[in-house]
């Protein structure tokens, strides 16, 4: 016996219809949501920044300069999280004049054997948004690289001042 039976699918016309519209809302938000997300990374996201100009080095700033001291410089090297070996050097800067050191730029440069340099490094260790080192005041630094050539004879780099901006 063969009962008759309304055929249904589980889901009536209106039904279907609420679930279309939940979709293409779904569907409008998820794309409201990237297109809010791209303005923000165009926005704020990652510009290139301008290359700061070079600090003055003329007399003045040459003469300042060696009332500006670096010491405990010590170096060591460890592995980053991508497995590259970075090498770092801790110092302390000193200034012993009457000015107040608003920014400081310096080269780095580490030699060979043969006492040639295999790499000069130029950079701003005070900059435009630090704090300036007052007269007596004294500031750890840290540098790192993540390559050195392997000529490099294992010596501590010399670091010497290439650009102030006093007050």
């Amino acid at each position: 016996m063969a009962e008759d039976f309304p055929r249904t699918t589980g889901w009536e016309p209106s039904q279907r219809r609420g679930f279309g519209l939940a979709l293409l809302f779904g569907a409008g938000v998820v794309v409201l949501v990237v297109f809010v997300a791209y303005l923000l990374l165009v926005r704020f996201g990652n510009r290139p920044t301008q290359p700061l100009a070079p600090l003055p080095m003329g007399t003045t700033e040459q003469a300042y300069a060696s009332q500006i001291e670096f010491s405990g410089v010590q170096m060591s090297r460890a592995e980053n999280f991508l497995g590259q070996e970075v090498t770092y050097l801790f110092c302390v800067v000193t200034n012993r004049g009457a000015r107040t050191v608003r920014q400081m730029e310096v080269a780095v440069e580490f030699r060979d054997a043969f006492q040639q340099v295999v790499l000069r490094d130029t950079r701003r260790v005070i900059g435009p948004r630090a704090a300036p080192l007052r007269p007596g005041a004294s500031r750890e630094l840290q540098l790192s690289w993540e390559h050195i050539p392997a000529d490099w004879n294992h010596q501590y780099p010399s670091i010497r001042i290439t650009g102030l901006l006093l007050e």
